[in-house]
């Protein structure tokens, strides 16, 4: 191999990895930004379950154990 061809590889495997770079640093942005909308709606979901237990706590009764309506 001569020094130009060895010099047009490592040209080109250094662009691979400026590439690899970019798409990682691109890919952990999404998934900082989407684990930040997961916690928020995690949070969103346990204050609804919360506001639905603390209206109606009759309304999460198991089936068995509630009363037969009235027409029976």
């Amino acid at each position: 191999m001569d020094n130009e061809t060895l010099s047009i590889k490592i040209d080109d495997l250094e662009a691979q990895l400026a590439f690899q770079e970019d798409t990682i640093q691109a890919l952990n942005q999404a998934l900082v930004s989407q684990q930040k909308q997961i916690s928020l709606l995690n949070k969103q979901l346990e204050l609804i379950a919360k506001k639905l237990q603390d209206a109606q706590p009759e309304a999460l009764m198991p089936q068995a154990m509630e009363p037969p309506p009235p027409h029976y």
